[in-house]
């Protein structure tokens, strides 16, 4: 739409009326009215339009821009309403162009170590093979051309570049990386190296209800156990108690040896000018070792180049022997592997046979983590503490921690130790002084 205006309304002149003699007659009904203000509003409207668009029209994001640097040049003109800089700043600002004296010694030419210089290679001429090169690359030969090829992608589809947000001054987030471990198969604790079932299949020796011959075995293998490891533990007191008894003796002696000496050193010291009675006739009775002749260096010579003669001798028959009878150790070797292979075999129907079963299990000797495997629960009941009646039976037994030690024997997780109570940061308690704040 054209913008309509007065020709008074940008000067300070008095509003007035057109300069037209009449609009009475038909003949200035259209002729004679005066539309200079519209064709000025429809020029001014093109302009616009050539310059980029209507003003008007356009958002206030077009037209106006936020200035978060502001201008260089109002310190100049107003030095004293800025806000003075740091101390620091103002030293470390006022660096000189000329660099400092270096504090090296520098000896002069005259006076000298002594010590003849070595050569250097000199880097103010040209070798040889730089000169060759030179000289091909300016008779047009080129070692390492750069073949021109056809772009594969236009340039001007390419993204623009991500320019960051002077006000997002907060850290990219980044996400956590996957342990490599988290890839592999979990470890199990066996000592055979395979996977143990996540529930096991109890046999009959753990029914609340069991059959006589089962539970008569369990009971029995479950006493076997516990009279080893109370054995065991006997045995370790007595060992620590022997121990403790033969440290207490060693101090005992210690303290007597320590008392006699005491003893005799103040016997020396109260003999009279130091003669003893019965020194000058005790003599040395051990035998002082002599220097061996060299007749007897060469008979023991002799003696060790026999040994090492005949135990060659024996290594090469038994050599020969093997030699002989190669054939039959490849016989043997392959009767032995074949019998090995049977016998895995044989394991590992049984294994497919009770592998969900409950059983003595064997635990290898490097486990997963700092701490060991907890030990399993004694489920057995007692022979005084069988129940007749489902409802005298009282269950036994914790499904969460059956859970929890199948996954430690797998191997999916680590063994930890319990701790009752963690350790909290230290705080320090301070009074805030509040009334100093206060300013009348």
């Amino acid at each position: 739409m054209p913008v309509l205006r007065s020709a008074t309304a940008g000067s300070g002149e008095a509003p007035k009326q057109f300069s037209q003699p009449s609009r009475k007659g038909k003949k200035a009904w259209r002729k004679n009215v005066d539309v200079t203000e519209v064709e000025e509003g429809l020029r001014e409207v093109n302009d616009e339009i050539i310059r980029g668009g209507v003003i008007r029209e356009k958002a206030s994001e077009d037209l106006f821009t936020i200035d978060t640097t502001g201008d260089s040049k109002i310190p100049q003109k107003f030095p004293k309403h800025v806000k003075k800089g740091l101390k620091a700043d103002e030293i470390i600002n006022k660096r000189s162009a000329v660099p400092a004296v270096s504090m090296r010694k520098r000896p002069s030419d005259k006076t000298t170590d002594g010590v003849v210089p070595a050569k250097r290679q000199r880097t103010d001429w040209v070798s040889h093979k730089d000169l060759a090169r030179l000289k091909k690359v300016a008779d047009g030969h080129h070692e390492n051309t750069v073949a021109v090829r056809d772009a594969t992608f236009d340039l001007w589809d390419a993204p623009a570049p991500v320019t960051q947000d002077p006000t997002d001054f907060l850290p990219e987030k980044i996400e956590a990386k996957v342990p490599k471990s988290m890839k592999l198969k979990p470890l199990s604790l066996l000592a055979n190296g395979k996977q143990a079932p996540a529930v096991p299949k109890p046999t009959g020796g753990y029914s609340y209800n069991p059959s006589f011959p089962e539970y008569e075995s369990r009971l029995a293998e479950e006493s076997t156990k516990a009279l080893e490891a109370e054995q065991k533990r006997l045995e370790a007191e007595a060992a620590e108690a022997a121990k403790l008894e033969a440290a207490a003796k060693s101090a005992a002696e210690a303290d007597a040896a320590e008392e006699r000496a005491n003893m005799s050193e103040w016997e020396e010291d109260s003999e009279w000018e130091g003669f003893q009675s019965g020194v000058e006739d005790e003599r040395p009775s051990a035998k002082q070792p002599k220097r061996k002749t060299q007749a007897q260096r060469n008979r023991i010579k002799r003696r060790k180049e026999e040994e090492q003669l005949a135990q060659h001798k024996a290594n090469m028959k038994a050599r020969r022997a093997q030699e002989q009878r190669i054939k039959e150790i490849a016989a043997e070797v392959a009767e032995k592997e074949k019998e090995k292979a049977l016998e895995l075999a044989k394991a590992a129907e049984q294994d497919s046979d009770g592998d969900s079963e409950i059983g003595e299990e064997k635990l290898r000797r490097r486990q997963l983590g700092k701490y060991k495997l907890p030990e399993k629960d004694l489920e057995l009941v007692l022979p005084d503490e069988l129940q007749e009646s489902l409802r005298l039976l009282k269950p036994e037994g914790n499904l969460l921690k059956d859970r929890y030690r199948s996954l430690l024997l797998r191997g999916k997780v680590e063994s930890r130790r319990h701790i009752p109570f963690k350790k909290q940061a230290k705080t320090k308690v301070t009074e805030k002084w509040t009334h100093k704040d206060f300013v009348l």
